[in-house]
C-alpha cells in the first residue's frame, strides 16, 4: 500500500465529499480571530489615502503649482522610481500618484499575511488537522481565507471610492483608484494561497510571496525611472505597474482592471486545484533535509540555520534599496525646489539640515522602521517553534530555555546590525558622498529597532497569546513615521514612536542620551520577557 510519505503530492480528493463544507463556519472563525487587525488595516490604509487629498490641496493649492509639479516629474527619474509617473495635475491625480502606490503595496502585505495565517499557519500548528476531522471540506479553509482577504480589500476599495468622490472629486477616478488598490490586494492574496499549497512552511510561503512583491516593486521602479510616460515594458511585467497603468483621475484605462481580475482568477484556480491534490500538512515542493549530524552544536547555529535565508534576503534587499534611494537624494532636493510645504515635510522627517541630508535622514528612518519588522519576525520565530511543537524536542536535550531563546535573539538583534549596515553602505555608494556619516546614521537607528524587538520578546515571554500584538506596535510606529509628517500630525504623536526620539542623521547633531535610554529600555524589556519565558509552561 502506498503511504502518505511515499506520495504526498498526489492525494486524490475524497469521493462523495463536499469540498466547501464548513466554509461559513471557518469564515466566521477567521473574522473573529482578525476582529482587531482587519479594521485597523482597512481604516488606516483607506484613511491615509483619503486624507492625502487635504494634504495635497494644502501643498499645491493652485493649478500653476500642480502643473509645475507635473512638468518636474517628466524630468526627474529618481522620484518616478519612488512614486511612479504623474498622469494628471488634478488633486485626485496627485493623490493617486503620492499615496496610491503605498496603499497598494500595503494592501498586498495585508492580504498575503491574512491568507497564509488562515491556511499554512493553521496547518503548521496542527489546528487544521483537527478541524478537518469534523465536517470541513478540503477547500473550505482556502475559501474562508480568500473571502476574509476579499472582505478587507473590498472595504478599502469602497472607503476610498466614497471618500475621494466628495465635492470637487471625480467619482469615476475615485472608484478606479479604490479598485486598483483592492485588486492588487486580491492578486497577492491568491498568490499567497498558491504559495501556501506549494510550500510546507508558513515562513517560506510568506517569504516567497514577499519576494514576489519586492520584485514587482523593483520592476515597476526600474520601468518608471526609464521613461516618464509610464509605458516601459518593465512596468507591464509588474502587477504594481498594472495598477499604475489604470491611471485613476486621468485618462482612466478600465480594461487594465480586467487584467488584474484575470490574474486573480488564474492564480486562485491553480491554488484550488493544488488544494484538492494534497493532504493536510503536505506540500508540493519537497523539504530539504537538514545538515549532517554534528554540524549544529549550539542553539545559535540552529537559529542561524533556520533564519539565515530570511536575513540574507533582507540584507540584500536593503543594500539594493540603499543604492536606489542614495541615487535619488539630489533629485529629491531638485523636485522640492522652493515649495515650503514639501520642504517642511522633509525637515519633519529628516531634520533641519540641508535638504539632501534631510532626505537621506528621512530614508534612513523609514527603512529602519521596515527593518524592525524583520526583527519582530525573527523574535516571533520562537513562538512559531513553540506552537509547532518543534521547541520541545530541542529542550528535551541538555538545552535550557534561555540558551534556546538566546540563539534566536542573537540572530534577530545581530541581524538588525547587518541589515542597517547594508542600508548605510548602499545609501553611501548610491549618493557617492558622506560614507562615514551615512553609515553612522543607519546604525544610530539600532536602539529603536531593538526596542521594537524587545517588545516582541516581552509579549512572547510573558503574554504568549498576545505575541502577535507586537506586529501592531511595529506597524503603528511605521505608520506614524511614514505618514505622520505628511499629515502634519502633532509633535507629541510623532514622538510616540521610538524613532522620533533619535537624532536626525546625517546632518544633525549626534545626541547620545536618547540612544542610551532606548538601548537600556530594550535590554530591560528583553530581560523581563526572558524571565517570563523561564517561569511559564510552554504552549500556555
Amino acid at each position: 500500500m502506498t503511504t502518505l510519505a511515499e506520495a504526498p503530492h498526489h492525494v486524490p480528493p475524497r469521493t462523495g465529499s463536499r469540498p466547501f463544507a464548513g466554509t461559513g463556519t471557518l469564515l466566521r472563525l477567521a473574522l473573529r480571530q482578525d476582529r482587531l487587525m482587519l479594521p485597523v488595516w482597512v481604516l488606516v490604509l483607506a484613511g491615509v489615502t483619503i486624507s492625502g487629498a487635504g494634504t495635497i490641496e494644502s501643498f499645491y493649492d493652485t493649478e500653476a503649482e500642480r502643473a509645475e509639479l507635473l512638468r518636474s516629474m517628466t524630468t526627474n527619474g529618481s522620484l518616478r522610481a519612488m512614486y511612479g509617473p504623474l498622469f494628471s495635475d488634478s488633486v485626485g491625480g496627485l493623490v493617486a500618484w503620492r499615496f496610491g502606490g503605498f496603499s497598494a503595496l500595503m494592501a498586498a502585505v495585508m492580504s498575503l499575511l491574512i491568507v497564509i495565517r488562515h491556511t499554512r499557519d493553521e496547518e503548521e500548528s496542527g489546528r487544521q488537522e483537527m478541524l478537518s476531522a469534523a465536517v470541513v471540506g478540503r477547500r473550505a479553509p482556502l475559501t474562508a481565507a480568500l473571502l476574509t482577504a476579499l472582505i478587507a480589500n473590498t472595504g478599502i476599495a469602497l472607503l476610498i471610492a466614497i471618500g475621494l468622490a466628495g465635492p470637487g472629486g471625480s467619482a469615476a477616478g475615485a472608484l478606479a483608484l479604490g479598485l486598483s488598490i483592492g485588486g492588487i490586494g486580491m492578486l497577492f492574496a491568491t498568490m499567497a494561497a498558491l504559495m501556501a499549497q506549494l510550500t510546507e512552511s508558513a515562513r517560506l510561503a510568506r517569504g516567497l510571496t514577499a519576494a514576489a512583491l519586492g520584485g514587482a516593486y523593483a520592476l515597476r521602479a526600474a520601468g518608471d525611472a526609464a521613461t516618464h510616460a509610464g509605458s516601459s515594458p518593465l512596468t507591464w511585467l509588474s502587477p504594481l505597474g498594472w495598477a499604475e497603468h489604470i491611471r485613476p483621475f486621468g485618462a482612466t484605462r478600465w480594461w487594465v482592471l480586467a487584467l488584474l481580475a484575470a490574474a486573480v482568477l488564474v492564480q486562485g484556480a491553480l491554488a484550488y486545484a493544488l488544494a484538492g491534490r494534497r493532504d493536510v500538512g503536505m506540500s508540493f515542493l519537497p523539504t530539504r533535509p537538514g545538515p549532517a549530524a554534528g554540524r549544529l552544536t549550539t542553539t545559535t547555529q540552529l537559529a542561524w540555520r533556520l533564519q539565515r535565508g530570511a536575513l540574507l534576503g533582507w540584507a540584500a534587499g536593503f543594500l539594493l534599496a540603499g543604492l536606489a534611494f542614495g541615487s535619488m537624494a539630489d533629485g529629491a532636493a531638485e523636485l522640492v525646489g522652493e515649495n515650503e510645504d514639501a520642504r517642511e515635510i522633509f525637515q519633519r522627517m529628516g531634520g533641519q539640515s540641508g535638504l539632501t541630508s534631510a532626505f537621506l535622514a528621512a530614508i534612513v528612518g523609514i527603512c529602519a522602521m521596515v527593518a524592525a519588522l524583520h526583527v519582530v519576525s525573527a523574535v516571533l520565530r520562537l513562538h512559531g517553534e513553540e506552537t509547532a511543537q518543534r521547541a520541545e524536542p530541542v529542550l528535551a536535550n541538555a538545552v535550557g530555555r534561555l540558551p534556546w531563546a538566546a540563539g534566536h535573539l542573537t540572530i534577530a538583534f545581530g541581524g538588525a546590525i547587518v541589515i542597517l549596515s547594508c542600508l548605510g553602505l548602499g545609501l553611501a555608494i548610491g549618493h557617492g558622498d558622506q560614507f562615514g556619516p551615512i553609515l553612522g546614521a543607519a546604525l544610530a537607528q539600532l536602539p529603536a529597532v531593538w526596542l521594537l524587538g524587545s517588545v516582541a520578546v516581552l509579549l512572547y515571554g510573558v503574554f504568549p497569546r498576545a505575541a502577535a500584538a507586537s506586529w501592531g506596535v511595529a506597524g503603528a510606529c511605521l505608520a506614524i513615521g511614514w505618514i505622520g509628517p505628511a499629515l502634519d500630525l502633532p509633535s507629541w504623536v510623532l514622538d510616540l514612536s521610538p524613532f522620533g526620539q533619535l537624532p536626525k542623521l546625517p546632518g544633525g547633531s549626534l545626541e547620545w542620551a536618547p540612544i542610551l535610554v532606548l538601548t537600556a529600555l530594550a535590554i530591560a524589556l528583553t530581560s523581563v520577557g526572558l524571565a517570563g519565558l523561564r517561569r511559564r509552561d510552554l504552549q500556555t
